[in-house]
């Protein structure tokens, strides 16, 4: 495996981490974190380099962390989130597909 993705794979969990850390200390809620990942991965999805350049596999690896830390954020509880492997198994258990791929 390449560093870089275990690197990745390690910022990914930290941030879940810290998110779980934000909602059970009252400074977030998971609702709020919740909307601010969607927000973003809204903002993603509507680039148009996005749809003309990328193939939809692409896409999914540019949303992928995103939507792993939304994964993370949702099934989070007060002892911490699942780990990598079972929130990328969610990811791609949720997964749609994009309009150009019906």
């Amino acid at each position: 495996m390449n560093v870089a993705n275990l690197q990745l794979e390690g910022m990914m969990m930290a941030l879940a981490a810290l998110n779980n850390l934000l909602v059970h200390k009252g400074v977030l809620s998971i609702d709020e974190i919740d909307r601010a990942l969607r927000t973003v991965e809204a903002d993603i999805t509507g680039d148009e380099r996005l749809y003309e350049d990328m193939t939809p596999a692409n896409r999914d690896a540019v949303c992928f962390p995103l939507r792993l830390l939304m994964m993370a954020n949702q099934a989070q509880s007060e002892t911490g989130v699942p780990g990598f492997s079972e929130l990328a198994k969610m990811v791609g258990r949720t997964k749609g597909s994009y309009n150009d791929q019906m």
